[in-house]
């Protein structure tokens, strides 16, 4: 039975929610799009530019951080104004669908970026940023969709469900990529010991320059539903005046900002801790990388673990979400993050917590040393407690947003994820620098997740 929301015939959007199918639709577009982050901006396709395109590592993490920083500006300038627009002419899927089409173009472009070849750098760098650009302000217009999907009391749910299904569907696309389409150029096979599909040559890394157009294909293959089954929000105006409308309701939003103190405070504490969240995912490989000497294989199946866990954390957070309120669950969340940090900072290749273990033999099993194990389970603990904290953040905002303007809202929320997301990563670099200690650079991240636990205490749902 259709439901009436009170939210929504305040904000003139539709005041029945729509059947299971739409919602379920709704949610495959994570699924959709979370191979773009897991396979090329984390785990296969960054580290093969860094590595193999790039002229040396560190040129190459350089060039691939200036390429992030110049889309993740973009989108940190225009997700409030796009939003304010969106909001003004009432409809998300042409939106999502034209950000959708510049994923997929800069996506299925990489394919072209082949080994030791200076020239396709710059191209490559910007099939990056506009495939970047096209994912992120996708999100923005799809979240925006979601308080008419289902009643107040279910958002958390839905929310958590969504992050879920992505991270599934990341572990999947990992799985494909590394299992059967990338192997290693000394041995010619993949990590299930096969000979990669297609006649993929491992020499000019075809299986890495394949996670493109393979991301390109999926987005399209798995939004389709939503454009086919989810109902958008009606019309409202032209797009000329809805231009004019969205500028001049922005530029009232960040007006009354300064009055709407919980609204406010927790945009603030959003930027610190998604900052220090990010580049806990960012430089987890690097510094099991350092401690351990993993290489690929073992980094992607740490990859693997930890997208599982982020899984069951964000289906379990939705649910508490619902019923603790998402205030309590990026708390809870945070609390988690900050025990996990401060564990593998004692984890060291011969000690856990200052007691000295036998440290793993090289060329030994995979993950055959406690230490190892150890990094592993509290890796997967910062996954677990890393897909409630960003599933609760969307549901929080919605909750504190004014019905009839949260596609601006969800671009301020974009706005406080970019707009500082270097500084975290710059912090470590230079902290790393000059203390020549891995250790002391990450030790950065739990000012982050302390500074915006005290900042969300703050806020008043």
């Amino acid at each position: 039975m259709a439901v009436i929301a009170p939210e929504a015939i305040d904000a003139k959007i539709p005041q029945q929610y729509p059947r299971r199918a739409a919602v379920m639709s709704w949610i495959f577009f994570d699924w959709a799009a979370q191979p773009y982050f897991t396979l090329i901006t984390t785990f296969v396709f960054a580290p093969y530019f860094a590595g193999f395109v790039a002229p040396d590592p560190a040129s190459g993490q350089a060039l691939w951080g200036f390429a992030t920083g110049a889309a993740g500006l973009m989108i940190a300038l225009l997700s409030p104004v796009l939003g304010a627009i969106a909001d003004a002419s009432g409809r998300r899927k042409p939106w999502i669908a034209g950000f959708g089409t510049l994923l997929v173009i800069g996506a299925c472009l990489m394919w072209f970026g082949k080994p030791g070849d200076p020239g396709v750098i710059p191209p490559l760098l910007l099939a990056y940023a506009i495939a970047s650009v096209g994912v992120e302000f996708a999100t923005v217009f799809n979240n925006a969709m979601m308080p008419t999907l289902v009643p107040p009391d279910k958002i958390g749910r839905l929310s958590g469900t969504g992050w879920a299904t992505g991270y599934i569907g990341g572990i999947l696309s990992l799985i494909l990529v590394l299992g059967f389409l990338a192997a290693s150029p000394e041995t010619g096979r993949t990590l299930f010991g096969l000979a990669p599909l297609f006649g993929l040559d491992p020499v000019s890394h075809q299986g890495d320059r394949i996670t493109g157009p393979l991301t390109g294909i999926w987005f399209i293959i798995f939004v389709t539903p939503m454009f086919l089954f989810t109902p958008d929000y009606p019309a409202k105006r032209p797009i000329r005046e809805a231009l004019h409308e969205g500028l001049s309701g922005l530029k009232r939003t960040l007006g009354e900002l300064p009055k709407q103190k919980s609204m406010a405070t927790f945009l603030l504490a959003n930027m610190i801790y998604t900052d220090g969240l990010v580049s806990l995912f960012a430089f987890g490989g690097i510094y099991a990388a350092g401690t351990f000497g993993w290489h690929t294989i073992q980094i992607g199946t740490f990859g693997i673990l930890l997208a599982i866990a982020g899984t069951f954390g964000a289906w379990v957070g939705g649910k508490l979400d619902d019923k603790l309120g998402p205030k309590r669950v990026i708390a809870g969340s945070l609390l988690i993050l900050l025990f996990a940090l401060g564990a593998i900072l004692l984890v060291d290749k011969d000690s856990i917590l200052f007691v000295k273990v036998t440290p793993p033999a090289p060329g030994g099993a995979l993950f055959s040393g406690a230490a190892e194990r150890a990094y592993l389970v509290l890796g997967c603990l910062i996954g677990a407690a890393g897909g409630p904290l960003q599933a609760a953040s969307r549901t929080l905002l919605i909750r504190l947003a004014p019905k009839d303007r949260i596609a601006q809202y969800f671009g301020l929320f974009a706005l406080t994820g970019k707009v500082t997301s270097f500084i975290g990563p710059l912090l470590i670099g230079a902290i790393t620098y000059v203390t020549a200690s891995q250790k002391a650079g990450m030790a950065v991240l739990v000012v982050f997740f302390v500074a915006g636990l005290a900042l969300l205490m703050r806020v008043r749902e």
